[in-house]
């Protein structure tokens, strides 16, 4: 897993806006990468509705917000139409992003031991670099602490 100060691992994925979204293609901007389990789900809708909900704050904050799953573009353009979500999702096909920023690996699921995407935010700076990260993330509040720790790096 990545640790806060590496280079964000570099990526490539196609987004809902039709256009690929690389690591490259965020230098110079601050960026929130999270990966979430599934389209649709009661906890994978909460964390998009709130990030959505706080796209202002974020996007005067100079964010981007880009969800990360392994669901089809389909499944993902469903999913931003039926919440409004005004940011891109993209698709990691065969989990290989995931896996790179430790998203994907054991977990538990009401106590029933498994492997899937496990749900994780990384807070990736101008540079490139990890300047933040919560994993696994617990939905309720989560976007507030991303909102916080934006505003304190930046006043550093």
């Amino acid at each position: 897993m990545v640790k806060v100060g590496d280079s964000a691992p570099d990526f490539s994925l196609s987004s809902t806006n039709g256009e690929t979204v690389s690591l490259k293609s965020l230098r110079g901007s601050w960026a929130v990468l999270y990966f979430y389990p599934r389209d649709n789900t009661p906890g994978c809708t909460m964390e998009a509705c709130d990030f959505r909900d706080n796209t202002p704050a974020l996007k005067k904050a100079g964010v981007r917000v880009l969800g990360v799953s392994k669901d089809s573009l389909e499944s993902h353009e469903r999913f931003r139409e039926k919440r409004s979500l005004p940011f891109e999702l993209l698709y990691d096909e065969g989990n290989q992003v995931a896996k790179a920023y430790g998203a994907y690996g054991p977990k538990k699921i009401v106590g029933i031991k498994t492997t899937g995407f496990i749900r994780s935010t990384f807070l990736i700076g101008p540079k490139g670099s990890i300047e933040a990260m919560w994993s696994p993330v617990k939905v309720k509040g989560h976007v507030d602490a991303v909102l916080e720790t934006v505003g304190d790096l930046q006043r550093d």
